[in-house]
């Protein structure tokens, strides 16, 4: 089996968004995104220290889908049924982070909670596609906080604010590539304790399933990201906070809170 490779998005020198392989604490720019993404590796410069650069979000010119209650223990402990279809969301792009970044907690909500996911990269164009299509389109993995203004949730029904708001979705650190993402070990950190712990095994709806349902209706294209939904243990994030999401096989996303300025 060909060995996983991290790809990540990050700043240059000049503020250009750069491609590169991760590999140990140095990042080695590429060209070439979709390439990389489907297994191309044509090292174009120097390689960087990771803690020299800015790592940048995915998604970011693209869509990010999402999915709520996907796993039954979190649609129970929100007091709700489990879902006979996947329950689909859209992460706007201007809630995009990426490592290392600071999540904002707006003005409007008293209640923000953490949401550990993993989330797929799309790599080739689905639509109406089968899910054995699907499975076979899943380019990369990487770790996802689906932040919510739990409060704003529960008292406007719909999700679009409560899940839309600046800095609301942390994505990162990188993709990893050839990586078996069905039953992986997806954990949240509050300030070093663990809140949340599950597998991706214990899907309502595996991720086959939820691009073929997505793409019956929405035509996925590459380099969108697809976000699965979050096991149990939701729950509140202050400002002073670090929150860690860590995905098997990945690595960690790692993001402090903030105050809105």
């Amino acid at each position: 089996m060909t060995k996983p490779v991290r790809i990540a998005r990050y700043l240059g020198d000049d503020g250009e968004i750069l491609e590169g392989i991760v590999e140990g604490d140095e990042i080695a720019e590429v060209s070439g995104l979709d390439s990389m993404l489907r297994g191309g590796r044509r090292v174009s410069g120097k390689p960087h220290k990771l803690s020299a650069v800015q790592l940048l979000p995915w998604g970011t010119a693209r869509k990010v889908v999402g999915v709520g209650k996907n796993y039954a223990a979190h649609a129970k402990e929100l007091n709700s049924d489990v879902p006979k279809e996947p329950l689909l969301l859209v992460k706007v792009s201007s809630s995009l982070i990426g490592h290392g970044q600071s999540i904002e907690l707006p003005p409007a909500s008293r209640e923000v909670h953490h949401e550990a996911e993993l989330a797929v990269v799309i790599g080739e164009r689905l639509r109406r596609a089968s899910e054995k299509e699907c499975a076979a389109a899943v380019a990369g993995v990487t770790c996802l906080n689906d932040v919510t203004a739990r409060d704003i949730q529960r008292a406007e029904g719909q999700w679009t604010r409560a899940k839309g708001f600046d800095t609301f979705c942390p994505i990162g650190p990188w993709v990893t590539v050839g990586l078996d993402w069905s039953d992986l070990r997806v954990v949240c950190r509050v300030n070093g304790k663990v809140k949340q712990d599950g597998r991706t095994g214990d899907q309502i709806f595996p991720v086959p399933r939820l691009l073929a349902f997505i793409s019956a209706g929405m035509t996925l294209e590459p380099g969108d990201v697809v976000t699965t939904g979050t096991p149990d243990g939701v729950g509140p994030i202050q400002a002073g906070d670090t929150v860690e999401i860590e995905v098997e096989g990945v690595g960690v996303l790692r993001n402090p809170v903030v105050k809105a300025g």
